[in-house]
């Protein structure tokens, strides 16, 4: 399920609603909040333009991007892996990190031992009789991976043989397909405890915990690290799985093959990449900016975005790197 939002210019008739000024943007829940801030000010500037915006988990949403019949003219993704893995090269050519993020355990004032969580005891508490807790499906949203890495990082810092299947057992009671599905379930009561991205907590006005480095996917220096874990989840097609590898959180946005607008949606990507709009919009929502963005696929990009991009090293057979 997603949110579809239509944001630009109204009642000026049919002839203004047509190719040149319908913008398509495909984007991770996570991104929701930053998305509508950036759709809001790009607006300021093209006043003529209508915004249509989806929410989905970034793998449901690459999904709408490789179904023709579903328009896409930006594609954002709370993984750049999932551009890699499920849209290039059918689908697209390129991408460009352009953020960061990290892992959380989200909670609400009326969550069930919210008075004691701490660094030491967030595992413990999860795992209470008394306590329901939460994660997104990891086989259509990157936060779903990635609670499934926090949780086996969490096995090997804290020394706790089955712990990781504990954690996922439990939360997968009630699984989501996107982070963001879980937020109504924990401000309801109905679940005291989630895996989420810290941004969608600050966003939110939720309460977190933040998590050690080595937990929290989020730093790029515990690449190593990150990179004991592994789980596998569905692929592009029937029967096809693909295996993923903890690292640090990388988003990445593109331009799809289908694209209707380009100039449009070129436009957009380098207001989202621009260090004085789109990344200062990120930084408020709680997200690292990352601009510029190191890319092997440089020499395909826009010749208007390489600016905001650095080329990187092609990744060898079997590996992918941003």
């Amino acid at each position: 399920m997603a949110f579809l939002i239509l944001l630009g210019c109204a009642g000026r008739g049919d002839k203004q609603d047509n190719e040149n000024n319908v913008l398509h943007i495909i984007h991770a829940g996570s991104l929701t909040y930053p998305v509508k801030q950036m759709t809001e000010a790009f607006l300021q500037q093209y006043p003529e333009v209508r915004i249509r915006t989806e929410a989905w988990g970034s793998k449901a949403g690459a999904r709408r991007v490789t179904d023709l019949d579903n328009p896409a003219d930006l594609f954002l993704s709370a993984d750049y892996l999932v551009i890699e893995h499920m849209l290039i090269p059918e689908h697209a050519s390129w991408y460009i990190p352009f953020s960061a993020n990290e892992m959380a355990i989200v909670y609400a004032e009326t969550s069930r031992h919210a008075e004691e969580i701490n660094h030491d005891n967030w595992h413990e508490i999860m795992r209470r009789p008394d306590v329901n807790t939460g994660r997104s499906d990891p086989d259509q949203d990157p936060c779903g991976v990635r609670s499934v890495f926090t949780a086996k990082l969490a096995e090997l810092y804290y020394h706790k043989e089955g712990l990781a299947d504990e954690l996922l057992t439990r939360a997968g009671q009630h699984m989501r397909p996107k982070e963001t599905d879980l937020i109504a379930l924990l401000e309801s009561g109905h679940l005291d405890y989630i895996f989420l991205y810290r941004s969608v907590a600050i966003q939110h006005g939720l309460q977190y915990l933040a998590l050690p480095p080595e937990l929290s996917l989020g730093d790029p220096e515990l690449d190593d690290w990150y990179a004991q874990v592994s789980t596998e989840t569905l692929g592009t097609a029937p029967g096809h799985t693909i295996t993923e590898t903890g690292q640090s959180m990388v988003y990445g946005l593109t331009i799809p093959h289908k694209v209707e607008n380009p100039e449009m949606a070129e436009k957009f990507a380098a207001f989202v990449l621009d260090k004085e709009k789109g990344q200062l919009i990120m930084e408020a929502a709680g997200q690292p900016p990352l601009s510029p963005g190191k890319t092997p696929y440089y020499e395909k990009l826009p010749e208007k975005l390489r600016e905001f991009a650095a080329p990187a090293a092609a990744p060898e057979s079997g590996e992918r790197a941003p």
